[in-house]
């Protein structure tokens, strides 16, 4: 009897698993069957994908607002530190600001914390045209993309012809006659 047991028992298996398989691919076919033919479903999938896209496009927006913000705040904290002032301060300012930035460019999660440190070396390195050229060549573009967001915070780094630092730096109006 226990032969017939193990038949029965191994036959019930197979029945269940066979049944539980057939139901799902029965409602597979019923699920595409009302996709393709019902106009209220299909309108119901798209009003929901629409949804999802939108909710999806919002939460970006919110976390770009976000990172704008914690943007901001750096910039401004960095600033309010301030920096160094005589050369051999500033060398070793840059480079150990350059490291940091460097070992922070491994955790993707710590974005703005690396670009900050970019931003940091930029602000006492001496011609910040060159090491935004080498940014450019060596550092990932959201990396990249932050540190120009920086840079547009501050109005003393001059990175192009009309940016605000540069010039003779006497803060006086050379060539303009009263």
């Amino acid at each position: 009897m226990s032969a017939s047991s193990g038949i029965r028992t191994s036959t019930i298996v197979i029945a269940s698993t066979g049944a539980i398989i057939a139901g799902f691919l029965g409602y597979a076919v019923y699920f595409d069957h009302k996709r393709r033919s019902d106009p209220d479903f299909r309108k119901a999938l798209k009003r929901e994908s629409r949804r999802e896209a939108r909710v999806a496009k919002e939460q970006a927006e919110a976390e770009g607002e976000e990172q704008k913000a914690a943007i901001r705040k750096a910039v401004a904290e960095a600033r309010e530190e301030g920096f160094p002032e005589d050369v051999e301060d500033k060398e070793a300012y840059f480079m150990n600001e350059v490291g940091q930035g460097e070992i922070l460019l491994q955790d993707s999660s710590k974005q703005v914390e690396a670009a900050l440190c970019f931003y940091k070396a930029l602000k006492v390195y001496p011609q910040p045209k060159d090491l935004i050229a080498i940014y450019d060549k060596t550092v990932s573009k959201p990396i990249i993309d932050i540190l120009a967001e920086m840079i547009a915070q501050d109005p003393t780094i001059s990175v192009g012809p009309f940016g605000a630092g540069g010039g003779s730096g006497s803060g006086s109006t050379a060539g303009i006659d009263d």
